[in-house]
């Protein structure tokens, strides 16, 4: 199940029926008003819900998956209760997997708000890497010396005060690398308000790695720091220096409506920067605006140009547009996204149901476990005679 349910999280899929029921459902959410759940919708809407469920589960790994675990859980009911035969229901009404259908309506609700999705979970973020040529000597010793876990922990922490002091004494890079050690924690304990103050001066010495990871602090969830005017000002201080991944986070920013006023004009020239610098995300990205015609013109055979870029280096998604837009598909790259979207949150449904590897034996959840206690007991078990726990063959958990 694990194996399957990975293999749904990184697949790409076309499956055109899907697509086209989940855009109709965007529109008719568009006519519900108040909270947009599964509980909350009209009949008929729910309908449309079961099948779109139920559509997604008839491609070949998601009934794979179902079907294992269907057999599990059978062999589970089976060894606390008489055999009898079970008909295995249609996925849409399997209790176990009622988040799918708000998966579905979520998705639905992500077209008809127009909202943009990046598909770059698996992206490296190097946007902090500094360069050690610019680094003083002693900068570099001391911090080898405190990153090296061969030395004592008194010679590495040792190293971490002496790189505090040169970052007191004005050193701009001991002072990017104290102010994401006071961030990170490991060495140090974690401060956020030093990890502030020692990456402020980096920052304003024109570090753009310490003014990329100030501008990430400030946008962070963090309440202390939280503040996206200053953590937009240090993205753009940075991108100004050539930071690729400033300029990209910016293009996201200036896509997400969240920290700044949706601008896509704004965050296609963003991206473009880290774009024409190779950035396969940032390119993916110019491909959906330039096939939308949001923030610059439409423009069929650029889109296609710029997801042949994101492909060339890398971008999984970028290939698959391609293909949809060599078969003449014209709907918006949300619909396009939508079923393999929805499978990747299907795949960390299934992930989460899954029954954890066991050395032994079969493993179950806490409201399984309660389900199958109940009917012990109505077999005339006691409720603590712990035979759960004795029976062999079977190692009983459940999760917290």
């Amino acid at each position: 199940m694990l194996e399957l349910a990975k293999a749904m999280r990184e697949m790409t899929c076309i499956h055109p029926e899907a697509e086209q029921m989940i855009w109709d459902l965007s529109r008719q959410l568009g006519q519900v008003g108040g909270r947009k759940t599964y509980g909350y919708l009209p009949k008929p809407m729910k309908k449309l819900v079961d099948e779109i469920v139920d559509q997604m589960a008839r491609l070949p790994t998601v009934d794979q998956c179902y079907q294992t675990w269907w057999k599990l859980q059978c062999q589970v009911e089976d060894y606390y209760s008489e055999e009898e035969k079970r008909i295995r229901p249609p996925l849409s009404q399997q209790k176990e997997f009622r988040q799918i259908k708000n998966a579905v309506i979520r998705e639905a609700e992500h077209i008809r708000m127009n909202r943009f999705s990046f598909e770059d979970e698996e992206m490296q973020d190097d946007g902090e890497q500094i360069s050690v040529y610019a680094m003083s000597y002693e900068c570099q010793d001391l911090q080898s010396i405190a990153n090296d876990d061969s030395f004592p922990l008194e010679e590495r922490d040792e190293a971490a005060e002496q790189l505090e002091q040169l970052a007191e004494d004005g050193d701009a890079y001991a002072q990017y690398i104290i102010g994401t050690a006071y961030r990170d924690g490991g060495l140090l304990i974690p401060d956020t308000a030093k990890a502030q103050k020692f990456l402020e001066c980096a920052a304003k010495q024109e570090i753009d790695a310490a003014q990329y990871a100030l501008g990430k602090l400030y946008l962070s969830d963090d309440a202390d720091v939280h503040d996206p005017a200053k953590g937009i000002y240090w993205l753009k201080r940075s991108a100004d220096n050539g930071n690729d991944y400033a300029a990209y986070r910016l293009g996201k920013e200036y896509l997400s409506d969240k920290n700044v006023p949706k601008d896509a004009s704004t965050a296609a020239e963003y991206l473009r920067q880290a774009a024409d610098n190779g950035s396969a995300y940032a390119q993916y990205l110019l491909g959906k605006l330039t096939l939308m015609g949001e923030g610059i013109p439409k423009d069929m055979g650029a889109a296609y140009e710029w997801f042949a870029a994101a492909r060339d280096n890398g971008h999984t998604y970028a290939e698959f547009f391609m293909k949809r837009m060599e078969c003449g598909e014209q709907e918006p790259p949300s619909v396009l996204l939508a079923s393999t979207r929805l499978l990747y949150h299907m795949g960390n449904i299934f992930r989460d149901n899954a029954p954890a590897p066991a050395a032994n034996g079969v493993q179950i959840d806490r409201k399984r476990l309660q389900e199958l206690q109940r009917k012990r007991i109505a077999l005339g078990h006691k409720p603590d005679d712990h035979e759960l726990e004795q029976q062999q063959g079977f190692s009983m958990k459940f999760h917290m």
